[in-house]
This record gives structure tokens, sequence and C-alpha cells, in this order.
């Protein structure tokens, strides 16, 4: 029997499951080894029978929180897919407002989304097994994230800074360039695609194991970016977690 997969999206731009077409010619094989029962982008039907669940985007309405635990009681594993299911992503910038202030400022009316509430991770609602992260996510790591699952095998992201693919690809450090990056803290796993096309990177793939934060804040304080500036840039994906400058 083929692996059964649900993907749901929440509050996003669910520009992670149109990363999942971009796969093209693999996209075709992949589905020979996969079910796809659930599937907003790709199908109408809406199939309850799956075993992985692959949530995309942000808890921002109450209604969302009753949806996600039934689709948690469902599958035997989920996965907070993108930055804004694993780490809040941009939508993490609403908390910084009043919530009544949201809808007459985006929609110039009171009345939609009444049940509107301060943006939560994935994991803040439900147990999550796995988090498949970026903005968007790299459509060939979420291919070998899905045949490791066919395999049984513990997916693995990297645990190393995205200055170490940086370094690899022979990019010049935008920090040395009098620029701010977020790379020396960031878990690797994107290709550097930001740096390389000198954009800083903003921290969407979430921090690495233990990093050195500190070391960081005072490297940019000595480029000349004040501390909020600096607290601005990591709260921009990584606004909920427990940083402090």
């Amino acid at each position: 029997m083929k692996p059964k997969i649900g993907v749901f999206s929440f509050t996003s731009c669910e520009g992670c499951q149109l990363q999942v077409f971009n796969l093209e010619e693999e996209f075709a094989s992949l589905i020979d080894q996969v079910e796809f029962v659930n599937f907003r982008e790709a199908m109408s039907e809406k199939g309850e029978d799956y075993q992985i669940a692959f949530i995309e985007g942000s808890i921002t309405r109450e209604s969302e929180i009753e949806t996600l635990k039934s689709i948690r009681e469902k599958a035997e594993i989920l996965i907070a897919f993108g930055a804004c299911a694993h780490l809040g992503g941009v939508n993490n910038l609403k908390n910084l407002h009043p919530m009544d202030g949201w809808l007459p400022s985006v929609y110039n009316r009171k009345d939609l989304f009444t049940d509107t509430i301060p943006t939560r991770r994935i994991k803040d609602v439900v147990p999550v097994d796995y988090v498949m992260p970026g903005c968007p996510i790299d459509k060939c790591e979420f291919l070998r994230f899905v045949q490791s699952l066919i395999l049984k095998i513990e997916p693995r992201l990297p645990d190393y800074p995205v200055c170490v693919e940086c370094r690899s690809k022979g990019n010049i450090c935008l920090v040395e360039q009098g620029k701010w990056c977020l790379g020396s803290i960031t878990r690797a796993g994107c290709d550097a695609i930001c740096p390389t096309y000198k954009d800083s990177c903003a921290g969407c793939r979430g921090l690495v194991e233990e990093p050195n934060i500190e070391s960081l804040v005072n490297i940019l304080l000595e480029k000349g970016f004040s501390k909020d500036e600096i607290r601005s840039k990591l709260g921009f994906f990584n606004g909920l977690e427990d940083i402090e400058i």
C-alpha cells in the first residue's frame, strides 16, 4: 500500500505547496510512490484516511485550532511545513499590534474573521513530529524528506549555519561588506540562495542548535546597526522564538 498523504494549509500564501509542483517530472515519479488524498492546490477531493499530514501556515484564528487538532488525531506523522508553520513566519508580525486593529487596517471593516487571535506556531497547538523549514521550502529537500518517510528512515536537517553553504559557493560575506545577514545563526539547507544573489539571510529556516546570537549582535553593532534594527531583523521570521538581545 502506498503511504497516504494529506497536505493542509492555514494562514499562509501556500507558496510551500507550489514548491512541490516545481519538482515537475520528479513529482510525477513521486506520485507513483505515495498517494495524496488531500491537497488543496492539486485536487478538489478531500480524503480523511491519511497517515502523513503536512501542515502549511500558522494558526491565526480560533476556529483553526479545532481543525488542526482533528488533523493531528488522524495523522500518524505530522510535519510543520515551511516557515509559517514552523516559526510563525511573517504572520508573527501580527502579534506586535492590538488584535482589534488588524481587521479595519487590512480590510477596512471589522465584521470579517472576528475570531482572529495572536499568531501561533503549529507546535504551540499540537505535537509536531518533524519540521521542514524555509520560506518557501526547498523542493529537493521535500523530495528527500518524503523518500525518507517512505523508507522509514529518520529525516534529518542540516545542523550547521548558512555560512557553511555560503563559503562553499565562494560568496563574499555580506557582513564583511557592512551589510546585515543572519546566516551565521540560521540553519542551512537552502544552498545559501539569498546571499548568493546578494540578499541578506533573514533566518527563514530557523536557528541552528546553540546559535551564537551574542557574537552576531556584537558584530552587527560594530558595523553600525542599532539594537532596534537587529531586533527587527531577528524578529521578522523568528519573532515567536525566545531571543534576547
